[in-house]
């Protein structure tokens, strides 16, 4: 009975000071995930605590259950229309990216500690995958907004390279102990890891989506259902040969592109358990870590970070990316600069010493010492380094609050809350706002006193509105209850003027006194400047011509709707 109360304290203290250490990422920008780490280390056989824990089966199953919850509320996150843009170039970092990391990284830890080419390149494997958990935590944590060509083709990669990274430390582990298969019997391997991955994955988050919408549950049961299905779309495919890891992200995706009410129910709980899973994750990792047997592979465990950081990654990316697919060289700068290490390179450092491989604690030790580095040098610089790179957009306006009503099913109405910020706003009546015709004000608060509002009621700044709509009356909601200051921010990126995309390229260089190729002038300016970004267009794509920076600003699909006009 001790054994169990000091359990639930143990784990509850260090969860709540995982929790309030939070606070401390925002204050002095360490990553999220080191604060975990370093709790975990400090709570260990040689920390504070003294807690002696070295149990890898446990930490093995722990990982798989906090990777599962973590890439099924990632794909639940991830919007469909990204896979526009990001789908191709992240699917060939997730395989052929992965491999070159893997090889460059494995030639050199080869000869950095003395290894045999197998064992270096099981190092280089080990190590070679992004990690779902670190990007999407960092990249949320941070309230970094990316441009969405940079910011899907990383959400995708880190969400769908686990089965190459298992496929090639699960061939170099079994080769290691004689137990490698012929040729044939690998490739079927790799394909099924990927093929029963993809599959199982999108049919089974098809038909757990359909059920979500059909079945009629107290609100607080959907998210469960939804985690106990995708837990077993993750078994059933890891059953057949598949890769789970691939599967439960993509379940996650289908699910979370299925419209309905019980998005509204599932995103809230499952957030708290991505948390949840990877504070759990990372200070079980960090418990399972020796520091005095880490420091004695330091220096080179260093400098294979830095080669993976500054060289491997880098390269792989160019090679990757850049020859096939519109990328800027800013933009391929920073998805290579974005490639953290996290929870599963741990996760896969552990197969070595369940596998028996000899001297498995070099494995272990080495890929600890390198995800500390990824998180402390990529994950602390990860704001810079998107604002220096230009790949960051202004981020749109937003209700301050937001929340269905639950009247129907589908396409449900929403009770919006803004304040008025806009100075234009001020002692206008309510009946001169050009609303959405399907959205009115229920409510309006002033100095916390709730008033009845009429046509004639005049705005106030700090007034909080309560309007009624639904989702797409959001983009009129927002510009019209935007903030002098967020205005700013605005024009300063996308420019003072503004143009319709289908505006014709004659008229503007008529109006500007600028020189067009005869293929040109009948050009919408749309057309102008998707081909010169080379299709796909997104929110902060810019064209210089003559002198002027033409920046897109809204986007339908393929289509640019409104182009910026930015002088300088």
């Amino acid at each position: 009975m001790d054994v169990i109360n000091t359990l639930f304290l143990l784990s509850g203290f260090l969860i709540a000071l995982s929790v309030l250490a939070s606070r401390l990422s925002t204050l002095v920008g360490l990553p999220l995930l080191l604060i975990f780490l370093g709790l975990g280390m400090l709570a260990g056989e040689e920390g504070v605590l003294g807690i002696q824990f070295d149990d890898y089966s446990l930490a093995f199953l722990i990982g798989h259950l906090a990777l599962a919850m973590i890439l099924l509320d990632g794909g639940l996150r991830t919007r469909l229309k990204t896979f526009r843009v990001g789908f191709r170039p992240a699917l060939s970092l997730a395989t052929f990216g992965v491999f070159i990391t893997s090889a460059l990284v494995g030639a050199l830890a080869m000869w950095i500690f003395d290894l045999s080419l197998v064992e270096g390149l099981l190092v280089g494997a080990i190590v070679g995958s992004t990690d779902a958990a670190a990007v999407f935590s960092m990249l949320s944590g941070r309230g970094i907004n990316l441009n969405e060509r940079v910011g899907a083709t990383l959400e995708i990669e880190s969400g769908t390279n686990d089965p190459m990274a298992i496929f090639l430390t699960i061939m170099l582990v079994e080769l290691l102990v004689g137990e490698i298969g012929g040729v044939l019997s690998t490739t079927l391997f790799l394909v099924q890891q990927f093929g029963f991955g993809v599959a199982i994955g999108l049919g089974g988050g098809w038909l757990i989506a359909k059920l979500l919408r059909w079945v009629d549950l107290a609100p607080g049961l959907y998210s469960l259902l939804a985690l106990a299905l995708g837990f077993c779309v993750f078994g059933l495919t890891s059953v057949l040969g598949g890769s789970g890891f691939l599967a439960i992200y993509l379940t996650g995706l289908m699910i979370g592109n299925q419209p309905g009410r019980h998005l509204n129910f599932i995103l809230p709980v499952h957030d708290g358990l991505a948390w949840l899973s990877q504070i759990g994750l990372f200070l079980v990792l960090g418990l399972l870590v020796t520091p005095s047997e880490m420091l004695e592979y330091a220096l080179p465990a260093l400098m294979v970070a830095l080669a993976l950081i500054f060289v491997a990654r880098p390269l792989a990316v160019l090679i990757t990316i850049k020859p096939f697919f519109k990328f800027r060289w800013r933009e391929v700068g920073f998805i290579s600069w974005v490639g953290l290490r996290g929870a599963v390179p741990i996760v896969l450092a552990i197969f070595p010493v369940i596998g028996g491989v000899e001297n498995a604690s070099l494995y272990f030790n080495v890929a600890f010492a390198v995800v500390l580095m990824s998180l402390l040098i990529q994950g602390g610089t990860l704001s810079w380094m998107a604002r220096w790179m230009k790949v960051e957009v202004p981020r749109s306006v937003t209700p301050n609050l937001r929340g269905p009503l639950g009247v129907l099913p589908e396409n449900d109405y929403e009770m919006f809350v803004y304040e008025v910020e806009n100075s234009d706003l001020e002692d206008v009546p309510i009946r001169l706002l050009r609303f959405p015709s399907g959205a009115l004000i229920s409510a309006l608060f002033r100095e916390h006193a709730m008033l009845h509002p009429k046509g004639g009621t005049r705005l106030q700044l700090g007034d909080v509105i309560c309007v009624i709509g639904r989702t797409d009356d959001l983009p009129a909601l927002n510009r019209l209850f935007n903030g002098e200051a967020k205005l700013k921010r605005e024009r300063a990126f996308f420019g003072t003027f503004t143009f319709d995309g289908d505006a014709r390229m004659q008229d503007i260089a008529d109006v500007y006194g600028l020189t067009l190729s005869p293929g040109e002038k009948e050009m919408t300016l749309d057309q102008f400047i998707s081909l010169r970004v080379g299709g796909h267009p997104v929110v902060g794509d810019d064209v210089d011509w003559h002198g002027i920076h033409w920046v897109v600003s809204e986007v339908e699909g393929d289509r640019i709707t409104r182009v910026g006009l930015r002088l300088y």
